[in-house]
């Protein structure tokens, strides 16, 4: 795999041709599941948003943890049911065929999973793209603050999206 720095045109990024194979890729464990929310929120808003224009799959280093359900909510709010998402590892990946050098792209939203993606895909050609999200864990007192940090980093995921893939597919 290679970094692929982020291209712009007068302060904005821009998309390259859109990729067929995408990959959403983030940190999991115990004491941090921190972005799992993340990746499987990337996954289910690409797919909401470019729909099977793409093949989208999230995976993270380790899978130990349930969806949170401030993630679940958030997303709902969209009209995106993640209840019954399943999250996978990059290892499980592999051992269901999905292998990471079958997709053109890996997008990291942490450095553990940039680290891993890389190495994961040394030998092969496909672009890693590090996203820097929010980690919405452990921000807010109150239920309200909580869902409004997990908003924005539902927000700066489709944000990112937006910037390099383009406007939703129609239809």
């Amino acid at each position: 795999g290679r970094v692929v720095p982020e291209r712009r045109v007068d302060g904005a990024a821009v998309a390259s041709a859109r990729p067929r194979h995408v990959a959403a890729a983030a940190r999991v464990s115990a004491a941090q599941g921190k972005r799992k929310e993340g990746r499987s929120c990337a996954e289910a808003l690409m797919k909401r948003m470019y729909g099977q224009r793409a093949y989208v799959q999230s995976a993270g280093v380790r899978n130990d943890m349930e969806i949170d359900g401030f993630s679940i909510a958030v997303c709902k709010e969209l009209g995106i049911e993640l209840s019954r998402h399943r999250s996978r590892s990059f290892e499980e990946m592999q051992e269901w065929g999905d292998d990471l050098s079958q997709f053109d792209l890996v997008v990291a939203l942490s450095p553990a999973s940039q680290r891993m993606a890389l190495e994961l895909t040394r030998f092969h050609h496909l672009d890693i793209e590090y996203w820097p999200i929010l980690d919405p864990t452990g921000l807010g007192e109150t239920r309200d603050a909580k869902l409004a940090a997990y908003r924005q980093a539902r927000d700066q995921i489709r944000d990112r999206m937006l910037a390099r893939f383009g406007p939703p597919t129609e239809g």
